[in-house]
C-alpha cells in the first residue's frame, strides 16, 4: 500500500510514525511537506500544553492519550539510543469564572471528572489559599486540574516523532500540494508543485492551517482558515509561586515558563480576525489589550516588562472550534485530520494513531474519533469546543 501524507507537522508526523509501527500496515509512506524548515509552522509556533479540561469527551481521552504519549516518548522515539527530551511540566491550568460563566464551568467539570479527570472546583477562599497572588473578589469559581495537565516542548515532539517516522522508512519530500489525479470517488495521485505525481493508495490531508486550501483542490469544503495568534514574553520582578497556565475571564491567559511568563488571547468578537494575516507580532494588543487584564487580575503584573513575542496561526475551525477527523463520503481514499482550533499539538498523538488504525485496519480501535468525523458538517450538528484558550 503506497500512503501520501499532505502536511508533516505534529499530526501528519504522528500520522506517519503510528502508521510505520502498526502491526497491520504493510508498504510506503511519503509526507509532503513544503516547509522542511517549519517556520510558519503551528507545531514549531505553539506554546504547547496539555490539559484535560475540555468540555467534550472525545477531546478529554485524546489528551489522556497525549499525557501517556508524552510521558512515554523517551523509549517511544528514540533512535539509536537517543531519546528525546519533551521537558513535561506538570503545573496544571486554572480556569477562572465570574457569575456568569459558572454554569458552564460548572457543566465542564462535570463531564471532565465522569471521564476521570482530576478536577477540582475552588470557590474564592480556596482560590485564594492556594494562589495568594490572584485577586478573586470578583470571581465565584475556578476549575483546577490537580494532576495530569500543563506543558512541554512542543517543538521537540515534532521533530522526535518526524526523526522516528524516517528512521522507519517513511520518506519526507520538501514538495508542495498542487492538486490530485481522482478515479471516480478516489485519489489515484497527488500532483506536486514541480510537476511530478505521486501515487497512492490511501492519502491524508493534515495540512494544519491550509488544509482548507487542500481539501478545496478535491472539490470538498473544509470551514479551516489561518488565524493569528500572538504570544507574549514577559518579566515579573515578583514571584507567584507553584502558578498554573490561567485563563482569566477574559480569555486571555499566562502562565510561567522558566523565570518569565507567556501570555496571549485571541480577539473578540467585535474585533478584526482576518485570514491569514502577516505573522507580524502586534504590540498594540499587549498594551492595550492584554497588559491591563494581567495587572487587574495578578496585582504583580502592574510591574512587568516585555522581553520578546512570536506569532503563529491557529487552523482555526470555523464550524466549532473541533478537529476534522476521518474519511469524507466524496472521496473514499482520503483521510482528513486538522482544525484543532489550538490544541492540535497536545491531540496529535491520539490523531495520529486513529489515522494509522483507520488506514491500517478500516476502523478506530484504541479510541473512537467519530464524534470528530464529517457526519456533523455534513449534518449541520455542531459539536462546539466550549474550553479554547
Amino acid at each position: 500500500m503506497k500512503v501520501v501524507i499532505i502536511g508533516g507537522g505534529a499530526i501528519g508526523s504522528s500520522a506517519a510514525y503510528h502508521l510505520a509501527t502498526h502491526p497491520r500496515f504493510s508498504g510506503e509512506i511519503t509526507v509532503i511537506e513544503r516547509d522542511p524548515t517549519y517556520a510558519r509552522a503551528s507545531s514549531m509556533l505553539s506554546a504547547s500544553g496539555i490539559r484535560q479540561q475540555f468540555s467534550t469527551p472525545v477531546s478529554i481521552r485524546m489528551s489522556q492519550y497525549g499525557l501517556s504519549f508524552i510521558r512515554a516518548a523517551g523509549a517511544a522515539l528514540a533512535v539509536d539510543g537517543d531519546a528525546p527530551e519533551l521537558a513535561f511540566k506538570e503545573h496544571g491550568y486554572l480556569f477562572l469564572a465570574t457569575e456568569a460563566g459558572l454554569p458552564i464551568l460548572r457543566e465542564n467539570v462535570a463531564v471532565q471528572r465522569d471521564e476521570g479527570a482530576g478536577i477540582a472546583l475552588l470557590d474564592p477562599s480556596e482560590l485564594s489559599a492556594r494562589f495568594p497572588w490572584l485577586r478573586t473578589d470578583d470571581l465565584v469559581a475556578g476549575a483546577f486540574g490537580e494532576r495530569g495537565e500543563g506543558s512541554f516542548d512542543g517543538p521537540a515532539l515534532l521533530q522526535a516523532l518526524r526523526r522516528r517516522a524516517r528512521s522507519l522508512g517513511v520518506r519526507y519530500a520538501a514538495r508542495e500540494c498542487t492538486g490530485f489525479e481522482r478515479d471516480g470517488e478516489r485519489v489515484r495521485g497527488v500532483r506536486l508543485d514541480d510537476g511530478s505525481v505521486l501515487e497512492c493508495d490511501q492519502v491524508v490531508i493534515s495540512a494544519g492551517a491550509w488544509s482548507g486550501r487542500v481539501a478545496a483542490m478535491l472539490g470538498i469544503a473544509m470551514p479551516i482558515v489561518p488565524r493569528k495568534r500572538m504570544v507574549y514574553v514577559v518579566a515579573c520582578r515578583e514571584a507567584l509561586p507553584r502558578c498554573p497556565l490561567v485563563i482569566d475571564p477574559s480569555g486571555i491567559w499566562f502562565r510561567q515558563e522558566g523565570a518569565v511568563f507567556l501570555t496571549g488571547r485571541s480577539p473578540g468578537e467585535d474585533e478584526p480576525d482576518p485570514d491569514e494575516p502577516p505573522l507580524e507580532v502586534e504590540e498594540t494588543m499587549f498594551t492595550e489589550r492584554v497588559w491591563p487584564v494581567l495587572a487587574e487580575r495578578v496585582p504583580a503584573f502592574e510591574s512587568l516588562k516585555l522581553t520578546s513575542s512570536w506569532a503563529g496561526y491557529y487552523e482555526l475551525n470555523l464550524f466549532d472550534h473541533n478537529g476534522i477527523v476521518g474519511r469524507h463520503p466524496a472521496v473514499e481514499n482520503a483521510v482528513f485530520a486538522a482544525g484543532f482550533s489550538g490544541h492540535g499539538m497536545q491531540h496529535s498523538p491520539a490523531t495520529g494513531r486513529g489515522v494509522a488504525e483507520l488506514i491500517a485496519e478500516g476502523r478506530y480501535v484504541s479510541l473512537d474519533l467519530s464524534p470528530l468525523g464529517w457526519a456533523r458538517l455534513i449534518e449541520g450538528r455542531p459539536m462546539w469546543e466550549r474550553n479554547i484558550v
